[in-house]
């Protein structure tokens, strides 16, 4: 009985070390709102839920330490990579919104946004903010934890990491992420070279009046009716682009 409690708990450590660091590297979970003390209950409940699932995957307890510490690095570095991959493709909705704040001229307009736990633009924060919910409504956030688990196949405890397709992945996630957040803010950057343009002829039309000056309410007022107008679109469209991000892991 001894024994089996030892292995018991030698699974279940090594479980909650791989979900543990990936939940505080998750986007949602890593926001300054959430309690650290929360994470660390959600870690502990959804490694002791998952860990009689996964301890076909673990070898036998090692008897030496460093063994036991070079597999629970290995456990570290796995949770590490998978909550960077799904912050990766979070960052492309960030992007988007740091376009449309500059379109609409709130480009010094910042504040603290926590879920990047940084100074950034007003709608940075504000698209942000709307997707993490929209992703806990529609219980992405449960695909996310998935994907955790279904990281066993392709990252299993008994073998090294492949750094050289881990590098691949996180360069390719990373240019995934700049070409959506380039389409999610489209309408916006049209809107800028639209908008420009036609301010720049008219100043070429009456040099004698300050144009950009007076231009500015109206940038701001036709900026925020096209969000307005295209907010639900691009939400959604992050959300399927998300989902369909991390659904490769998921078993």
């Amino acid at each position: 009985m001894q024994e089996l409690l030892k292995l018991e708990f030698y699974t279940y450590v090594m479980v909650f070390l791989r979900f543990g660091t990936a939940i505080m590297v998750m986007p949602g979970f890593t926001s300054s709102y959430v309690n650290p003390r929360i994470r660390l209950y959600i870690a502990l409940g959804i490694s002791f839920i998952l860990y009689p699932v996964l301890q076909e995957y673990y070898p036998p307890e090692p008897q030496i330490f460093l063994e036991k510490l070079e597999l629970g690095f290995h456990e570290i570095t796995i949770g590490l990579i998978m909550g960077l991959l799904m912050q990766f493709y979070y960052f492309a909705l960030n992007l988007a919104g740091n376009f449309a704040g500059q379109a609409i001229g709130f480009s010094n307009a910042t504040l603290f946004d926590p879920t990047s736990q940084n100074q950034s633009i007003v709608l940075e924060s504000f698209l942000s903010i709307t997707a993490i919910t929209v992703i806990f409504v529609l219980d992405i956030h449960h695909q996310m934890i998935e994907a955790v688990m279904g990281s066993y196949r392709i990252f299993p405890p008994t073998e090294g990491i492949m750094y050289g397709d881990t590098a691949k992945l996180f360069s390719q996630t990373i240019g995934k992420s700049f070409k959506m957040g380039f389409q999610l803010s489209s309408p916006f950057i049209a809107f800028t070279i639209i908008f420009y343009t036609g301010m720049g002829l008219i100043s070429r039309l009456m040099p004698q009046l300050n144009i950009f000056f007076l231009s500015l309410p109206l940038q701001i007022y036709l900026g925020l009716g096209l969000l307005f107008i295209t907010t639900p679109v691009m939400i959604m469209w992050f959300a399927g682009y998300f989902e369909g991000g991390i659904k490769p892991f998921v078993p």
